[in-house]
């Protein structure tokens, strides 16, 4: 059957726009093509860096004839509901319309049979609206055209069967033509079909497929690495731009000067990452990176790849000469002297500075520590001290280092390192010098802090003062972790203290000003900061109220920021709820059902949980029981007698005092059901004080063959009152001992 191959030409489209445009593109085709009624065998898109590509297959030459029957209103409807109906199904009169009945009665149906028109008419008709209204996150005009494209448009080939479907756009000519390599293959190229648009691109040096590329990149990398007996860093994200960014890769591995080394490894990912899009290479003898990177050209050079080799080595060498001065100029200066800086350097409107939050963050991380077994002058000391490399030059240039370079700074501060490269004794060559013209040696710099040793050796004083530096060092880069759902959360104590309190003194601080998330819009990241807040107490099964952790901070902000926050300023479960929320979502893609989380948030008052790892607890007790039958048959009874003292409320018949007399038993099976439910009482009772919800559960289950042997032989709505009242009653003790557990009122099924 017949294919649509089109390609959209243009100038270079940034990388990380590529796939999302390709997508865009299949699917304005494909729904073009299903809503007339067109279903092809296939639709693929292609992304690269001058082209978005698609070949539509297995298509008919002409759409397919169709009936379409549209349901109008009543007979003897409004005059004006019968010419709204005519005019939406495109008809004059009702004599057009049949009419048909139903259990309702008559009404009209209008009967519109369509005629299938030919598919490249079709496509010739919507592709000049799909390129018009494409949708870019951000696009420009070029010359006199209104055409807005992501970078300007210069051909547009769309092919149908073998034949070039006319249409124009913004002064371009739909027509048969691209072009290949920007350099190694220029010229024009003519093609009617997808097989020979691919052929001819890859001979013109253009490789259509993304995947294909990274696979190129990648492998060509891992063996050009591995021949020197070193290791490619895997990077996804940059491999998705470098791919984005070449039509033809060709990997090279270049070197940089060794002594760089004396660097962080985050430092020279960083220059060679964020600047030049060039893979880091790590040296497996000693698990730090090798003086070897792996750039990918655009290009195959005549000469090898010589020049443009030794072009990479002297542009990244000019980085990291930028990176070394950075480096130790902010060592001359230490963490502690930085935190006055942040005093003017604006957190958000409203909420004073960078550095009023880091007070507010020191003096929470102190009062969580001991929850988290942390100890609090540590978390205090490193929670105040987080923040402070904002300021430095280093992460002014590199902002992806925050954290990172505070831990690496506090700990040359403390006089220790865990690096085994040689200490950078001279300048490199270019690199820039201070004010007197003396280059700055890491071996020389003296400590900023008289009362601290200086750095001898690589070792501390004594091993408890290292011990104390390197957690508030690790706790200063791992603060802001978890940053996203693959990212690892932080385990030492004094790291989740930290952690912690930064996370919740956002989520405090936004809500006292009204800044929450709304369904479309959040800002200000808060769903990630509870959920890193989820993860961590979970993680580390941190056992704290967060109902009073979150009113403690507000009273701070209240007590600095009382004239900008105090409109807004609640202490209510607001904050808690939308925890929740989160909770909800967290444990869901966990594989969690929503009604059993629903199940186990309340209390048996009806008061919302602020304790996560109590409800955790609970959900896995509760999901184990259920999976057993006498769980799931006990649910089915509890949902029978909930139903019974509902329909009795909503007749307002259930007595005012649900008050249990086991002297008026009538039946057998009350008595045994009222034993068993004061057994189950007292075990539940007792394994929820210790939090043993599992026995509970347990305790629970035993109710399963007495509930069962009540409802088959006792009649609840008995005609005596007070029988009746009696029975209810036994009913409520059920609902209140299992609500001690979960509200079962919440499942479903």
């Amino acid at each position: 059957m017949p294919e649509l191959l089109i390609e959209l030409f243009s100038e270079e489209i940034p990388a990380r726009m590529q796939l999302r445009g390709a997508a865009t593109l299949e699917r304005a085709i494909n729904k073009t093509l299903l809503d007339a009624g067109v279903t092809p065998e296939g639709v693929k898109a292609f992304a690269g860096a001058r082209r978005l590509s698609l070949v539509a297959t297995g298509l008919p030459t002409r759409q397919p004839d169709r009936r379409e029957e549209k349901k109008g209103p009543r007979v003897g409807a409004p005059d004006k509901a019968v010419e709204g109906f005519l005019k939406s199904a495109g008809l004059s009169s009702l004599d057009q319309c049949e009419r048909r009945e139903d259990k309702k009665g008559e009404f009209y149906v209008a009967v519109i049979d369509q005629k299938g028109s030919d598919t490249a008419a079709l496509i010739a008709g919507v592709m000049p609206d799909i390129i018009a209204k494409f949708s870019w996150p951000k696009s420009m005009r070029w010359g006199d055209s209104d055409l807005r494209w992501v970078r300007p448009l210069h051909r547009v080939l769309c092919v149908f069967d073998g034949e070039v479907i006319d249409f124009k756009i913004g002064g371009l000519v739909a027509s048969d033509k691209t072009e290949g390599h920007r350099f190694m293959a220029p010229g024009e190229i003519q093609t009617r079909s997808f097989d020979d648009y691919a052929t001819k691109l890859r001979a013109a040096s253009v490789i259509l497929d993304t995947e294909e590329r990274k696979e190129i990149i990648a492998s060509d990398a891992a063996t050009l690495c591995q021949a020197q007996g070193l290791e490619l860093l895997e990077d996804a994200g940059l491999l998705s731009e470098v791919a984005g960014l070449s039509e033809w890769p060709t990997a090279m591995i270049c070197a940089f000067d060794e002594k760089f080394l004396a660097l962080p490894d985050e430092v020279l990912t960083a220059s060679m990452r964020g600047h030049q899009k060039y893979f880091s290479v790590r040296d497996p003898k000693t698990g730090g990176l090798a003086n070897r990177f792996v750039c990918v050209a655009n290009i195959e050079a005549p000469d090898g790849g010589e020049a443009m080799r030794e072009g990479y080595e002297r542009v990244l060498t000019a980085r990291l000469c930028d990176a070394w001065y950075l480096y130790h100029q902010d060592r001359k200066v230490s963490l502690q002297a930085r935190i006055a800086e942040l005093d003017k350097v604006t957190f958000f409107e409203g909420l004073g500075s960078v550095g009023d939050k880091a007070k507010r963050v020191a003096a929470l991380a102190k009062e969580i520590a001991p929850a988290v077994g942390a100890n609090p002058d540590m978390a205090e000391r490193a929670a105040g001290l987080a923040k402070a490399d904002l300021v430095t030059g280093m992460v002014k240039e590199f902002p992806e280092l925050q954290g990172v370079m505070g831990r690496y700074y506090y700990l040359a501060e403390s006089g220790l390192t865990q690096e085994t490269r040689p200490i950078l004794r001279d300048a490199p060559d270019g690199a820039p010098q201070d004010e007197v013209g003396n280059s700055s040696k890491p071996d020389t710099i003296k400590s900023p802090h008289p009362e601290e040793p200086s750095r001898s050796e690589g070792v501390a004083k004594d091993g408890k003062q290292a011990l104390t530096s390197q957690q508030i060092a690790d706790a200063i880069r791992d603060h802001y972790k978890p940053a996203g759902q693959d990212d690892a959360v932080p385990a030492a104590p004094v790291s989740v203290a930290v952690a912690l309190a930064d996370k919740i003194d956002t989520l405090t601080a936004f809500w006292a000003i009204d800044k929450k998330p709304t369904g479309s819009s959040d800002p200000f990241a808060l769903r990630r900061a509870a959920l890193g807040v989820i993860s961590i107490t979970l993680h580390n099964k941190v056992r704290q109220n967060l109902f009073h952790v979150f009113l403690s901070n507000f009273k701070r902000l209240e007590s600095v920021h009382l004239d900008s926050i105090g409109a807004h300023l609640t202490h209510d479960s607001n904050l808690v709820e939308f925890f929740h929320d989160r909770l909800k979502v967290y444990l869901r893609e966990r594989g969690s059902r929503h009604d059993h989380v629903d199940a186990v948030l309340e209390g048996p008052g009806g008061d919302l949980h602020d304790d996560l790892v109590l409800i955790v607890a609970k959900l896995t007790a509760l999901e184990a029981f259920l999976k057993t039958d006498d769980g799931a048959n006990l649910a089915v009874a509890y949902k029978r007698a909930v139903n019974i003292l509902k329909a009795e409320e909503k007749k307002g018949a259930l007595p005012d005092a649900l008050i249990v007399d086991a002297g008026r038993f009538a039946e057998p099976q009350e008595k045994s059901f009222f034993a068993a439910l004061c057994d189950a009482e007292a075990k539940v009772e007792k394994a929820v004080a210790s939090e043993d919800f599992e026995a509970a559960m347990t305790a629970l289950a035993g109710l399963r063959a007495p509930v069962d042997h009540f409802f088959d032989k006792v009649t609840v709505n008995a005609d005596d009152e007070g029988l009746r009242a009696n029975r209810l009653a036994l009913l409520a003790r059920l609902r209140a001992a299992t609500a001690e557990v979960a509200d079962f009122s919440r499942l479903e099924g």
